[in-house]
């Protein structure tokens, strides 16, 4: 029936599959920043913590009767630990951007969303209409232009902390000019969340900004905190008005109960091991910077190929040396890359090895 548009993918090299890969390849593709997916203790640990809870599955929404002790538990160590007031946790991240941007963007509001941001945040914001507007990527003129060309109510500004193909920090300019103009601002910190900042809090901590009503964050449990799901902080009234009217949160059912124990154990660990995790995570941008000649200033390494084609043959030529590195495509970039992730859990000499063959192989 879609036979003709999957001979249109194949033929633009823009054909997906899912794979299993071998599990002998050292991970340099997903976002398991930390290597923390693949701790035994701490998924023990896991374990142990729902054990002391009731063993129950979600089983409903959480205005049902899905909300469990573990979730209570994780949202409030997630809201101090980070200074806002409340949290919320949340099925995935796709379903967090999709509950903010659907269900805080009211009539008579502004939704200001940076051009890169993420898909999710994307598709929620077709839903708004005209209440939408898109700014130049990490642009603070065009921001500012734009902001005072559409006012309104409520003037709402949506970017990541780090870019996820890029791998670039939104600028703090644009959080100074969020409260020069008293603008909400949604923050998706799935890729900056334990990778930025001297306790890998995020872009919040590294620019050392003081958390107001304004701010929300959002990010997930599935990249640096090795598990799965996602969370929102914000002040008690954002939290509640979230509660009362986002649609992913009302009528989903309630985040797994161990994939959220799983996370609180792995937030815990990392906040009291964030010195060692930081200068690790400095050792690796510091030896991109050397390699490349090009600044990190996160975990992502984005290299251009030149067409989709090669993009696939790059990384059939790494699973062969050992290395599991992600070719991104269209229509997810405007061009074809390779995305190394620098897991530390992945040794400096592979990382380094890793680059040279993508350096090497970067052009025909």
């Amino acid at each position: 029936m879609y036979e003709n548009e999957l001979k249109a993918l194949k033929k633009a090299g823009r054909f997906r599959e899912r794979k299993v890969f071998d599990v002998r390849l050292d991970d340099l593709a997903s976002n398991d920043y930390l290597g923390l997916s693949t701790n035994k203790k701490q998924f023990k640990k896991a374990v142990k913590l729902v054990e002391e809870y009731t063993i129950k599955s979600s089983k409903a929404s959480m205005l049902v009767n899905g909300y469990h002790p573990i979730h209570k538990l994780f949202e409030q160590e997630m809201a101090e630990q980070n200074g806002f007031e409340e949290g919320l946790v949340v099925g995935s991240g796709y379903l967090a951007n999709m509950a903010l941007i659907e269900a805080l963007v009211r009539k008579g509001d502004m939704l200001f969303m940076d051009e890169e941001y993420h898909a999710s945040g994307v598709m929620a914001s077709q839903l708004l209409g005209d209440r939408v507007v898109t700014f130049k990527h990490n642009d603070v003129h065009d921001l500012k232009e734009k902001l005072e060309a559409h006012p309104a109510k409520r003037q709402i500004i949506a970017v990541e902390g780090v870019y996820s193909m890029g791998g670039d920090l939104c600028k703090k300019e644009i959080f100074t000019l969020a409260e020069a103009y008293k603008a909400l601002m949604i923050v998706d910190e799935a890729h900056s969340a334990g990778v930025l900042g001297l306790k890998l809090l995020g872009i919040f901590e590294y620019y050392g900004i003081k958390i107001n009503e304004r701010h929300i964050k959002m990010g997930t449990l599935g990249k640096a905190y090795g598990s799965y799901g996602a969370y929102i902080l914000a002040s008690k009234t954002i939290i509640s008005f979230l509660v009362n009217r986002a649609k992913p949160i009302i009528y989903s059912t309630a985040p797994s109960i161990f994939d959220t124990a799983l996370a609180l154990v792995n937030v815990r660990y990392i906040r009291k091991h964030a010195t060692k995790y930081a200068q690790q995570i400095l050792e690796r941008q510091m030896n991109v910077r050397e390699q490349l000649g090009v600044s990190c200033p996160s975990l992502i390494v984005p290299i251009e190929m030149p067409d989709n084609e090669h993009a696939l043959f790059v990384q059939d030529g790494l699973i062969s040396q050992g290395y599991l590195v992600g070719a991104i495509r269209q229509p997810t970039v405007e061009k074809p890359m390779m995305r190394l992730i620098l897991n530390l859990s992945v040794s400096m000499k592979k990382i380094r090895h890793a680059l040279a063959l993508i350096s090497h192989n970067k052009v025909q």
